[in-house]
């Protein structure tokens, strides 16, 4: 059993963190945050690098590695920064979908242009009346001729703004199968096809650089040659997505909670009250040993789910323990840092109040903590009679 990672991993690990210390400026930062404005300049040179969709094969402009890489580039892509990372890392959010799933048209049609930075990608699964329960959708696809006619509105959709390049849609193809989950498709629809709109969902407590938006598909139409994967089976696929994605999200909470962690050390080392240095008090050496401790159980956790999942094995039990904990790490952890650095933490300029409010969205999204802890308990107990 190795702890170490490779050669080859250590070498990605330092280029992202070179890119986030020569191009992370936090006065660009603070200028976006301020105009609400996407990273865009940030982004492409992430593409350029071959951070976006390394784990895409290299025939499709990535760099050939694994989800072990790919969590990796997240980790640090947050620890840099919380919000502007968390846009980078999620750039080319449900392209699994098509990865997996797609025909090699979809493939080579898309893939490069994620990973070249051309175009953001979106997963348009949730519906304002439905949220964390997929089994079931309103958004409709017909087969009518050689195309599919969508109607439905999704909500919270992530990138969805302009520069995104295509949604992978949960649809129901089948409204009578039973139970409904088995009438599920995903079907790919082009950003500017005539019919799709969206409006962005407003202010957003943490993350809010990234597009977020409610997308509505009205009398869609789109090739029948656009279907991912098999009709009727899109549920199954994205259950399988999500146990991919889910460790991406681990490492985005990993990542901010090294990042909150490594903000609370740098001032305490610096900051004195009572005529010594903060850092030498017992009770705020206690709290970082703790912080410490539960970012190292994050890492091993979230590094043992990425491991898992290149080694073909699928587990949904683990990456739900990886994403559940490492999302309450970045939680814990962030908040201790603001209460670290006082009255500090509370402001702006000291950047772990802006972490601690990216950090929240990590037990929200790819699933409700609430639902891992589902996920969890059904792997341990089996079906009950």
């Amino acid at each position: 059993m190795e702890f170490e990672l490779t050669k080859e991993q250590v070498q990605i690990q330092k280029a992202v963190r070179d890119f986030v210390k020569g191009e992370f400026k936090k006065e660009e930062i603070n200028d976006l945050i301020e105009r609400h404005a996407y990273p865009e300049r940030l982004w492409k040179k992430a593409a350029e690098l071959g951070f976006i969709g390394i784990h895409f094969p290299e025939k499709y402009s990535g760099q050939g590695t694994g989800v072990m890489e790919n969590i990796l580039v997240a980790e640090e892509l947050a620890r840099g920064d919380s919000t502007v990372g968390t846009c980078l890392l999620i750039a080319d959010f449900a392209t699994e979908m098509i990865l997996h799933f797609g025909t090699e048209e979809q493939k080579a049609k898309w893939l490069p242009k994620v990973a070249e930075g051309e175009c953001l990608s979106c997963g348009a699964f949730t519906e304002a009346d439905h949220g964390s329960d997929i089994t079931t959708v309103e958004t409709t696809a017909v087969r009518d001729g050689d195309e599919w006619v969508i109607n439905g509105t999704k909500i919270f959709i992530t990138n969805s703004g302009p520069l995104a390049g295509f949604y992978n849609v949960l649809c129901k193809t089948n409204p009578d199968a039973s139970p409904p989950h088995r009438g599920l498709s995903i079907i790919l629809v082009e950003a500017d096809n005539p019919g799709v709109s969206y409006q962005d969902v407003g202010k957003k407590m943490g993350i809010t650089l990234s597009y977020t938006a409610e997308v509505v598909f009205k009398d869609v139409r789109v090739p029948a040659g656009n279907l991912i994967g098999e009709e009727n089976r899109g549920f199954y696929q994205l259950l399988e997505f999500f146990d991919e994605s889910r460790i991406l999200v681990a490492a985005q909470a990993l990542g901010t909670a090294q990042g909150g962690l490594d903000r609370a050390l740098a001032y305490v080392k610096q900051r004195e009250q009572f005529g010594k240095k903060i850092a030498q008090f017992q009770a705020t050496q206690h709290k970082l040993a703790d912080m410490a401790t539960k970012v190292e159980a994050a890492r091993l956790l979230t590094y043992k789910a990425a491991w898992n999942f290149d080694q073909g094995r699928i587990d949904p039990k683990l990456t739900s323990m990886a994403k559940m904990y490492a999302a309450r790490t970045a939680v814990e952890v962030c908040d201790e840092a603001i209460q670290l650095l006082g009255g500090y933490g509370y402001m702006a300029e000291y950047e772990v109040e802006r972490f601690y409010r990216d950090a929240k969205i990590t037990e929200i999204y790819e699933g409700t903590k609430e639902i891992q802890k589902n996920t969890i308990a059904s792997a341990l107990l089996g079906k009950l009679k």
